[in-house]
């Protein structure tokens, strides 16, 4: 699930604040500041589900193969839709070789413009960089 996103129904946003900052340095934060962490058994934290075994497959891939998290989120991050395989979201049926560029075709290694500095959020696209904070050193 993205950080911001609008209900099916189109009457609620979803917020998720939070959802850049890894689990590991929200457990360590909430220990600095001494935050309860209470026990919630309806978001899959049970034992023998799925997402419990993906949670640590995860964790396994990241101690065996440094920076493997941080791949997966930059993959997720930059999606190219004639890179996935939903044909509603790139016709692939109707592609052929014509021997001309495709400007809709793979565009994921091209150079974006160059960001003058003044460009809104919208004329960005809505995106915003952002800062990660880790707090190994604490």
């Amino acid at each position: 699930m993205p950080p911001k996103l609008q209900s099916d129904d189109g009457k609620n946003i979803v917020i998720r604040p939070l959802a850049y900052v890894k689990e590991a340095d929200l457990e360590k934060y909430a220990e600095l500041r001494e935050f309860p962490i209470i026990p919630c058994n309806l978001c899959g934290s049970q034992p023998n589900l799925k997402r419990a075994e993906m949670k640590a497959l995860i964790r396994d891939w990241e101690k065996r193969f440094p920076g493997r998290i941080e791949n997966m989120f930059n993959a997720l991050s930059n999606v190219v839709p004639s890179h996935l395989m939903d044909h509603k979201l790139f016709p692939f049926a109707g592609l052929r070789a014509t021997g001309e560029a495709d400007p809709q075709g793979d565009i994921a290694f091209d150079e974006e413009p160059c960001s003058t500095g003044n460009e809104d959020a919208a004329t960005l696209g809505a995106a915003k960089p952002i800062s990660i904070v880790q707090f190994d050193d604490l």
